[in-house]
């Protein structure tokens, strides 16, 4: 294969990008650009903080200052869906995805969003070309979504298949969790059990499948295990699951 530059039409477009990189592009232009990239990273910081509406503010500046970056799209969306703005968060992603078709990552986003909004049918739609597009960085998350949004349903048979899929992609406590309520669900508690176990063994510091394990021994009537449970989730995560688990032990029979 030839360089480009040997080709005089490859030689033209090389020699024009040259000139237009060798000139200084002016001072605003740049200024602009870092003001964009810094009121994109303090909306992330504000997002991840727990601030949506001041993250939104920011993301907002970010677009106004570079409506062309599908990032600061997605990041507007997460700001919008944080504070239950579906309709607003679903525009947002669609525009990243215009921006950028193969920005796969966006349609989780954008599935969520839409169930959010009452559009379930769209919102399954989209998780599912996430899934079956190869480019997909996080197939385990997209198959968890689809598990979570069958489950809302009550259709606990493809929700069960897709937290085991989910599972199989990647190992996570809440597809341990979702696959074991799941099958509690379907009436099939030995399994059930089998799988909270297994996610316990594999993550013995989640406070949530402790607890969860926790009453799965209660209801088999394995008191002594299930008080043990009890009582790690509630030294783990003493105002979270921990409260949940101190109530049932409180009611342990003597």
């Amino acid at each position: 294969m030839k360089h480009p530059s040997s080709h005089p039409a490859a030689l033209a477009v090389i020699l024009v990008t040259v000139a237009m990189l060798a000139g200084h592009p002016p001072a605003a232009a740049v200024e602009s650009a870092g003001e964009a990239e810094a009121r994109f990273n303090s909306g992330v910081a504000h997002l991840k903080g727990g601030r949506p509406a001041l993250a939104l503010e920011d993301f907002k500046k970010a677009v106004k200052e570079d409506s062309n970056n599908p990032y600061f799209h997605k990041g507007l969306g997460q700001a919008y869906a944080a504070m239950n703005r579906f309709k607003d968060a679903v525009a947002a992603f669609r525009k990243a995805l215009a921006l950028n078709p193969y920005y796969v990552d966006v349609r989780n986003d954008l599935g969520m969003a839409l169930i959010s909004s009452g559009k379930r049918e769209e919102g399954k739609k989209e998780f599912l070309a996430a899934f079956n597009d190869p480019t997909n960085p996080s197939p385990e998350l997209t198959s968890w979504n689809l598990g979570s949004a069958y489950f809302e349903e009550r259709n606990y048979v493809q929700a069960l298949e897709w937290f085991r899929t989910s599972l199989a992609k990647s190992k996570t406590a809440p597809a341990y969790f979702g696959l074991a309520t799941s099958l509690q669900k379907l009436g099939r508690h030995d399994e059930a059990l089998a799988e909270l176990e297994a996610g316990v063994k594999e993550f013995p510091d989640n406070a949530g499948l402790l607890l969860s394990l926790g009453e799965a021994y209660y209801q088999a009537g394995r008191f002594g295990e299930a008080r043990d449970r009890l009582e790690d989730a509630a030294r783990k995560d003493p105002r979270g699951a921990g409260t949940r688990a101190n109530e049932l032990l409180k009611n342990f029979p003597r």
